[in-house]
């Protein structure tokens, strides 16, 4: 957990973060991604605030759990670390098939797909043995 707490501090806030700062519409026009103003790609940007919410949500509480001590921050955890993935592949998926190639947006996506995919065999493998 020790690596683990400050990735979801940095995606969990940075969710938070992101989605107040769409809300108020902070983002400068120049780093938004193409036809933004479209409304199908406004409704498709919107589509992620439950999914990342959540994935803010599970990696918030599992850190409160694990600090704790309670042995169910790692269920928490793996949510939050799934959630977080599908979130990425979500929006390299669209980013692909739109032939949208802004570097800008496949890093912090291509981060979120991958990142937990080093940590979701660590804590299957501790919940196997803490099982046995």
């Amino acid at each position: 957990m020790k690596k683990l707490k400050y990735f979801f501090i940095i995606v969990d806030f940075g969710f938070i973060a992101y989605w107040t700062i769409t809300i108020f519409h902070l983002i400068p026009d120049i780093y938004l991604y193409n036809d933004y103003k479209n409304p199908i790609l406004v409704n498709w940007n919107w589509s992620f605030f439950p999914l990342d919410i959540l994935v803010s949500t599970t990696g918030i509480y599992s850190l409160i759990l694990h600090k704790k001590g309670n042995p169910k921050w790692g269920i928490y955890a793996l949510i939050s670390l799934i959630l977080t993935s599908v979130s990425g592949l979500q929006a390299i998926s669209y980013w692909t098939l739109a032939k949208e190639t802004d570097i800008t947006w496949w890093i912090p996506n291509l981060f979120l797909l991958l990142y937990p995919l080093f940590f979701i065999p660590k804590l299957m493998d501790n919940k196997k043995n803490a099982s046995r």
